[in-house]
């Protein structure tokens, strides 16, 4: 033999050792000496301690405007900025005067949510390109509250022959008979939009405080998409009776669409002739103009307010055609200049609206977070979600005191804001600076502007929304789950009720995450050829299996909810049912004695009833002509265990063990060994097997080796596991 073979042989010599001695590692040892009282002691007494830089940390944190704008690069980003917040500005004009509809609110609360929205926003936020203002769904959200509070609270609807505006109306108190003279129907409507901001707020600032941003995750992409469409559908459908200027209150409860598509129907006949004919020529100038927007965004620097133009077009023909006097066309109204004094939100509300607030609280964070982390990954810079859920709390419990309403980020106009150049939130001042121009000066010449044209203001911008309906088909081949859950959440919020849509959403996708584990299936591994490594029989080709050993995975975790499951795939798998097995084999045993006993026969000794025990497993066992002794469980995929999957391990290794099938575990992560420590899958003293069932293989190779090992026949070693 010549050198070269010698070393060939000590090299294949010293990996046949090394593959005779598995691997191990030593764990880490933990702290256990600590007691609960001196964990709890040494976090308040890190997250209590202050110093000046900790302090200067927190406060730059919380505003983050102190950070960028001593940065700010004048000449490369004001152009930019000022540009994007001039336009944002126009198009928010007549969208904040549109959705104060929604919202049930008089134009003037629009302007003024915008308006403090976008400074708070600026100085809190840490998004540099979001919008945050008015947002449809919000809007929806917080008008049905206050169409519920106002009906509650006795007030007459917006179709009573006697004007609100000008009526003091009895403010009947809830639960009881006594009346509170002083607030007309649009006092109390934007007292009670206030108070529910401010409690939602109020909720999303806790949150922040408690470091619950996480939340957002639990609010797929597809859940929100399908709840702001079916939003949309509910939209859509309030603001019908506007475009043919019907009036008639608006539905509450369940199955609101349902509801005022009944309502539309027997009140078609008082259809508004001028306000059909004005919302007609409405659509027909705008969805042609925002289709040539969209289509040639890349071409043109900034998108045409086609928006502000039709709302002064409108105007004009309303005022000198008297559209108001003459034909009984809804407008605007009054709308003053400047600011009112602050006033608290009304306390006594607070306890009728905090359900609702807090779902509101709740959309207005995630599509918050989404929208700025998209546009963060897009622009390549970090946003913090506990921040903005701070900025959004803040911008809304501070505007809630001069009588706004919710705000959120808008994806429409957030677009619209990141294609005209933004590129800080000095775009939102801005913005706000052009929104401050029209409180203070142009806000009264609106009062002629036709309420069928803020409805269709509204209607034009669901296109992005209502345009899902065409992307299902391809949401269903990419991924079924998620189109499901789309379409539970847009049925449940259109068909249904708005908020519920949300909470279905959320239970439906646990639900499929659940489901996935429910529908993990045990598969049995074979090697590949040329070096240790284990795959799926079922969907690799010539993969090797060993005689006398099986390797099976289940890539799912092993809690109660699928434990049993987990069994009954594992014996389905394998094609030994053990606890079927047993009862077969002590059937087979009775039936043998007692043909024994009939026949005067004498007992067979324990070697033959092996052997018997071994027909009769054979006989079972067709699926697997191999003569099973061990089965390999690969635990790579099951990142953790709760006491009844510990108990299933348990139960399946002593099944297995009695019927004379070795289980081994092999690539369990440090979280899963610890809890099978703490579940007692490992005996605390050594038995039999002097300890050995506490080896912990870290690869299927040292595993299997391991099983090889074994040469005890089958069901002849101790059952204990």
């Amino acid at each position: 033999m010549t050198q070269g073979d010698d070393c060939c042989a000590t090299a294949e010599d010293g990996a046949e050792s090394e593959q005779r001695h598995p691997l191990i590692l030593q764990r880490v040892e933990k702290d256990t000496d600590k007691n609960w009282k001196s964990v709890v002691s040494d976090q308040l007494r890190k997250r209590c301690s202050c110093t000046a830089k900790k302090a200067k940390t927190k406060i730059l944190g919380f505003v983050p405007i102190l950070t960028w704008l001593p940065r700010y690069q004048l000449k490369e980003w004001l152009l930019g900025d000022v540009m994007s917040g001039v336009i944002v500005g126009i198009l928010l004009v007549p969208q904040s005067i549109a959705y104060s509809l929604l919202a049930s609110q008089d134009p003037i609360y629009g302007l003024y949510t915008s308006f403090f929205a976008s400074i708070i926003y600026a100085l809190l936020g840490s998004s540099r390109h979001i919008s945050v203002g008015i947002f449809g769904v919000l809007c929806l959200l917080v008008g049905q509250v206050v169409d519920r509070e106002l009906a509650l609270a006795g007030y007459l609807p917006e179709s009573s022959s006697i004007s609100s505006n000008i009526s003091a109306v009895l403010l009947v108190g809830q639960g009881n008979d006594s009346v509170v003279m002083g607030c007309d129907r649009s006092c109390y409507a934007i007292t009670v939009g206030a108070t529910v901001t401010f409690t939602a707020g109020v909720y999303q600032v806790l949150m922040g405080i408690f470091q619950v941003g996480f939340v957002s995750v639990y609010l797929s992409d597809s859940l929100l998409s399908g709840f702001a469409t079916g939003a949309s559908l509910t939209i859509l459908t309030s603001q019908v009776k506007y475009l043919l200027g019907l009036k008639f209150p608006r539905p509450q409860g369940w199955f609101t669409l349902f509801k005022t598509w009944y309502s539309l129907l027997i009140n078609l006949g008082n259809t508004n002739i001028c306000d059909l004919v004005t919302s007609l020529v409405s659509l027909l100038i705008l969805l042609p103009t925002k289709e040539l927007n969209d289509r040639f965004k890349a071409k043109l620097k900034a998108p045409i307010p086609f928006e502000l133009f039709v709302v002064i077009i409108a105007t004009l023909a309303s005022h000198f055609g008297r559209f108001n006097t003459d034909y009984g066309s809804s407008v605007a109204g009054d709308i003053p200049t400047g600011f009112l004094p602050p006033q608290l939100p009304m306390w006594s509300l607070i306890p009728n609206v905090a359900v609702d607030a807090f779902s509101i609280a709740i959309v207005g964070f995630a599509i918050t977070v989404s929208l700025s982390e998209m546009f963060a990954k897009k622009h390549g810079y970090t946003v913090d979600a506990n921040q903005e859920m701070y900025a959004i709390g803040f911008c809304n419990i501070l505007p809630s005191f001069f009588r706004c309403f919710t705000t959120s980020a808008a994806l429409t106009k957030t677009l619209v804001k990141e294609s005209t150049g933004c590129q800080t939130q000095v775009s939102g001042l801005v913005s706000a600076l052009v929104l401050l121009l029209v409180l203070l000066v142009i806000a009264p010449l609106f009062y002629s502007l036709q309420k069928c044209v803020l409805a269709v203001i509204i209607v034009v911008n669901l296109r992005g929304a209502l345009r899902k309906f065409l992307d299902v088909p391809r949401m269903w081949r990419v991924n079924r789950v998620d189109a499901g859950v789309w379409l539970v959440t847009m049925a449940t919020s259109a068909l249904v009720n708005t908020e519920l849509g949300l909470l279905v959403g959320v239970l439906v996708s646990a639900l499929c995450v659940m489901g996935r584990t429910q529908r993990a299936q045990v598969v049995e591994l074979g090697r590949a050829t040329t070096r240790d490594h284990y795959e799926d029989l079922s969907t690799y080709c010539n993969l090797q299996t060993h005689r006398g050993v099986a390797v099976f995975r289940y890539e799912a975790p092993i809690y109660y909810a699928n434990q049993s499951l987990f069994k009954k795939s594992l014996y389905k798998c394998v094609g030994l049912d053990p606890v079927k097995e047993k009862a077969c084999r002590v059937k087979f045993e009775k039936k043998n004695k007692q043909q024994r006993e009939d026949n005067g026969v004498p007992d067979m000794k324990s070697k033959d009833v092996l052997e018997a025990d071994e027909t009769v497993t054979s006989m079972l066992d067709q699926k697997s002509p191999r003569s099973l002794r061990s089965l390999v469980i690969d635990c790579s995929a099951i990142f953790f265990l709760d006491t009844a999957g510990v108990n299933a391990l348990k139960e399946v290794c002593k099944e297995y063990a009695d019927v004379g099938i070795k289980v081994v575990l092999a690539q369990c992560n440090a979280s899963v060994l610890d809890d099978l420590e703490r579940g007692g899958y490992y005996p605390d003293k050594e038995g039999v097997d002097g300890g050995e069932k506490k080896i912990v293989f870290f690869t299927i190779a040292d595993a299997v080796h391991y099983a090889q090992s074994l040469s005890t026949p089958n069901g002849d070693y101790d059952s204990k596991c």
